[in-house]
C-alpha cells in the first residue's frame, strides 16, 4: 500500500474534505494571486485586449510541476474574463463522442479547462484540432457505406489546457494554443505570504516567524504550504491555544517528519540509497525506481523537480547523481 506523503504535490483525499473552506483559498482574481508576476503580466494584457474587441481569449496552454496553480490560474482567468468555465481532464474524456457532447454545450465566451491535456487520446485530439483552430465539429454519423461526415458550427471558446509534461503533447495540439506559459517554482517570500493569506482566511493565527518555517519547507508550492499549514493548525489546535507559532511549528513538522529543505522520509531515502549503492556516480532512472521501490514516473513527477530545484540532484547524460549538497544535507558524503 502507498503511504500517503504530506509534500505530496499531487492532489489528496483530504484537500476536499472542507470544501467550502478549499475554495476559499483559492484567489478568484489577479490581485489575490501572490507570485508568477511574469505570467500574470502576459495574460493580463491578452485578456484586456480580448475584452477590447470582445472575443474570447486565445488558447492558453499552462504547464510545469504539480501543486503550482495550473487550475486556479484557470479559474482566475474565467473570472477576469467574465466567462462560465466547464472543468474536465484528459482521461475523463474518453471518446470523441464525450467531448463532442461537452463542446456542443459550451456557449460564446465558455472556458473548457483540460486538466492533464497530454492524457487525451489521439482520436479525441483529431476532434478537438478543427474546433479549436476554426470552431468546427466534424463528427460521422451512421456506420459503413452509409457513414457520412457532418460538420457543425461551434460556439467561439477558449481551451486552457494544463499539463505537467508539455513535451507529451502531440504537436499539432500544441501548436494550436496561442498563449503558452510555464507556471514556475515560487520564492520563500511568496509562499509565506500564501501562508498567512490562507491562515487568515481559515481564521488561523500564526506568527510570522512560524509562517516563515512553514514556508521553508513547503517545497516552493502553494498545494504543499496550505496542506502543511492545515496540519500544523490541527497540532495547535490540540495540544495548543490554537496560535500557531515556532515552537507548536517545530512540534507539529517533527511529528510529520518534514525537515528543513522540506523533505520527507522518502526523498531522504532516495538520495540515501543512491548514495550507499553508488556513492557519487550516476545512476539510471530505472534503477532508482527498483532501488526504492518507485515506479519512474512518480520519481520524474513528484521527487525529481523539487531535488533539481534545490540542488541536492543533478541530471547527466549517463543518469542521476546526488551532488555534495545533497550529500551533506542527509548527512552522508558520497563514496566514491
Amino acid at each position: 500500500m502507498a503511504i500517503e506523503r504530506i509534500v505530496d504535490t499531487s492532489t489528496h483525499a483530504d484537500d476536499n474534505e472542507e470544501q467550502e473552506i478549499e475554495v476559499t483559498l483559492r484567489p478568484q482574481r489577479f490581485s489575490d494571486y501572490v507570485g508568477q508576476e511574469r505570467l500574470k503580466k502576459n495574460l493580463k494584457l491578452a485578456i484586456d485586449a480580448a475584452k477590447k474587441r470582445d472575443e474570447p481569449v486565445d488558447h492558453v496552454l499552462l504547464y510545469g510541476p504539480p501543486g503550482l496553480g495550473k487550475t486556479t490560474m484557470a479559474t482566475v482567468i474565467a473570472n477576469e474574463m467574465g466567462s462560465n468555465i466547464r472543468v474536465t481532464a484528459g482521461p475523463a474524456i474518453e471518446r470523441a463522442g464525450d467531448l463532442a457532447s461537452i463542446l456542443t454545450n459550451l456557449a460564446d465566451g465558455d472556458i473548457l479547462f483540460i486538466d492533464e491535456i497530454h492524457r487525451l487520446s489521439r482520436s479525441v485530439e483529431e476532434v478537438l484540432y478543427s474546433a479549436m483552430e476554426d470552431y468546427k465539429l466534424d463528427i460521422v454519423i451512421g456506420k459503413g457505406p452509409a457513414a457520412r461526415s457532418v460538420r457543425l458550427d461551434l460556439p467561439k471558446f477558449t481551451v486552457i489546457g494544463a499539463t505537467t509534461r508539455a513535451g507529451a503533447l502531440a504537436a499539432p495540439l500544441r501548436d494550436r494554443f496561442g498563449i503558452t506559459h510555464r507556471l514556475e517554482f515560487y520564492s520563500a517570500p511568496e509562499i509565506e505570504l500564501i501562508i498567512k493569506r490562507a491562515a487568515r482566511l481559515l481564521s488561523s493565527d500564526i506568527e510570522p516567524d512560524a509562517a516563515a518555517m512553514l514556508a521553508g519547507r513547503a517545497r516552493l508550492t502553494p498545494r504543499i504550504a496550505n496542506r502543511l499549514l492545515k496540519r500544523v493548525r490541527d497540532y495547535a489546535d490540540v495540544n495548543g491555544d490554537g496560535i500557531i507559532d515556532t515552537v507548536i511549528a517545530t512540534r507539529a513538522l517533527q511529528l510529520l517528519e518534514v525537515d528543513e529543505l522540506g523533505l520527507d522520509p522518502a526523498d531522504r531515502r532516495l538520495l540515501a540509497s543512491m548514495i550507499e549503492h553508488y556513492g557519487h556516480d550516476p545512476v539510471g532512472l530505472t534503477t532508482i525506481a527498483a532501488l526504492t521501490g518507485d515506479e519512474t514516473s512518480t520519481i520524474e513527477d513528484f521527487h525529481e523537480p523539487y531535488l533539481l530545484q534545490m540542488g541536492l540532484l543533478e541530471r547527466t547524460p549517463r543518469g542521476r547523481k546526488v551532488t555534495a549538497k545533497g550529500a551533506k544535507h542527509i548527512g552522508t558524503q558520497p563514496g566514491r
